[in-house]
């Protein structure tokens, strides 16, 4: 990605504003699946503009938690709020370093080039819902838990169930390109530079939730100046050139 110089000057003013560590260090990140796109771009600025190594590790909320929890090592975390505050509770995140990066809905997506179906109303979606052969979804994160909490909603459940095909975070986006499933519905920015597939927008207003984004600092980093000016880049409100194109609402719970 490219970005202007005033950008990139920005970028680097922040840097100087959070107190960069002069010498370079490795920082490791454990990440939430659906900020993916945002958490890239973001570490790689950081990188490019402090000399550090940042190395992101991405999963479903869930084992990102119970990863944190086993005691594996690690210095920033990105994960929905409650997820984050359960690990603040649990005294494994510090919590004066917790910031919002931002929220984003629920999105839909097909195969690039496949005839675009009408996602714009409730019954619309209904409708594309059940035309579909097959709608791919994540089996563990909190939007695939709300999806199938809407094709209840949606008194679908029985005419959706052979179609519903759970699948792991790092492949229920790419599962519509490689033409295995016909549809993904999946938090929007994880469908975001995933080529090979169409993003039809997000689902109507009136069936849509809010996932959130947060990160925060391991209490048990060996690298606290760095892994707290990252935790503070990424919330940064040069942040928000990174996040509004991939659809995420910065800073907003």
């Amino acid at each position: 990605m490219i970005f202007k110089s005033r950008a990139v000057q920005a970028v680097l003013g922040m840097v100087v504003l959070f107190g960069g560590v002069a010498q370079a260090v490795e920082l490791k990140v454990l990440s939430g699946n659906g900020s993916r796109p945002a958490v890239i771009a973001l570490c790689a600025q950081f990188e490019r503009a402090t000399g550090h190594k940042v190395v992101v590790e991405f999963a479903v909320n869930p084992t990102v938690k119970k990863k944190i929890e086993s005691g594996e090592a690690f210095d920033v975390t990105v994960l929905n709020p409650p997820v984050l505050d359960e690990l603040i509770k649990q005294g494994l995140v510090v919590a004066d370093t917790r910031a919002v990066i931002g929220r984003i809905g629920l999105g839909a997506a097909i195969r690039a080039g496949a005839p675009r179906p009408d996602i714009s109303t409730a019954e619309a979606f209904k409708r594309t819902l059940l035309s579909v052969n097959s709608v791919a979804y994540p089996g563990d994160g909190a939007s695939g838990k709300y999806f199938v909490s809407l094709i209840d909603r949606l008194g679908i459940a029985t005419e959706m169930k052979p179609k519903m095909r759970p699948m792991p975070g790092e492949y229920n986006v790419e599962v519509v390109a490689d033409g295995g499933v016909d549809m993904v519905v999946v938090v929007a920015s994880r469908i975001y530079g995933v080529p090979g597939v169409d993003m039809l927008g997000l689902i109507p207003n009136e069936l849509q939730t809010w996932i959130g984004f947060a990160t925060g600092v391991s209490a048990n980093t060996q690298q606290g100046d760095a892994a707290r000016a990252l935790a503070k880049f990424m919330t940064a409100p040069t942040a928000a050139a990174v996040l509004r194109p991939i659809g995420i609402e910065p800073f907003v719970e």
